[in-house]
């Protein structure tokens, strides 16, 4: 157990790092205030879910996976090729000055909505022990619905966090172009979470009763 709770920290951890690589290479000057706050953030929020997180839910997003949908790997992959794109184009357009300078509290706002939907995320982790890094009916460890925490209101609020912080981090970071491409990541995240949906209420005996329940799956009265 140890070993995946170390394994997922230095997953984490490595794609920090990526990110910071991507934007200040991009950027080429390590000399972006915004770009700073951003990375700091990160480190600051992975160390707050370290403490914070259940070791079994940590260890279940570090371990070797069994069972994986299809679909969700070929979602995965797609999807880091925009979410990536978001740190490359950001750090471009603070080097080559594509967007309109950003005033500091549109930033600010950014920054506290990047905060609020990380914290709706790790919220989400702590309520849920089988949050997991993709999906699958985790039939080894005796997987049920959950319908506490942040599940009361929406199906799927791990998504409504992680949404959030890729909408916003275009906006922390001043890029009004990066948006193009966390609009792409939105997108590629709601057909997730569609799948998602489906496969619970086809395999996850519980689910479909919890669905009458909770009606909505991102958005309350809207989805």
């Amino acid at each position: 157990m140890k070993a995946n709770i170390f394994k997922r920290f230095s997953q984490t951890l490595f794609t920090l790092v990526i990110q910071g690589v991507f934007l200040f290479l991009s950027a080429w000057t390590l000399d972006w205030f915004w770009g700073w706050i951003y990375m700091i953030t990160g480190v600051v929020l992975l160390i707050f879910n370290l403490f914070v997180l259940p070791g079994e839910v940590i260890e279940e997003r570090g371990r070797k996976k069994t069972n994986v949908k299809k679909w969700d790997k070929l979602l995965s992959a797609i999807n880091a090729f925009p979410i990536m794109g978001i740190y490359i184009v950001s750090g471009l357009d603070y080097r080559l000055g594509w967007s309109a300078e950003l005033a500091n509290y549109i930033h600010i706002i950014g920054l506290i909505l990047y905060i609020s939907g990380s914290l709706l995320f790790t919220w989400s982790m702590i309520a849920n022990k089988f949050f997991s890094t993709m999906v699958r009916i985790q039939t080894d460890r005796n997987h049920q619905v959950v319908t506490k925490g942040p599940y009361q209101f929406v199906r799927h609020p791990g998504y409504v966090g992680f949404i959030l912080m890729f909408i916003v981090t275009s906006i922390v970071l001043g890029s009004l172009y990066a948006l193009i491409l966390s609009g792409i990541v939105t997108l590629i995240l709601i057909i997730r979470t569609a799948l998602e949906d489906q496969t619970l209420k086809a395999e996850l005996e519980g689910y479909t009763e919890y669905a009458g329940k909770v009606k909505y799956r991102l958005l309350p009265f809207i989805w």
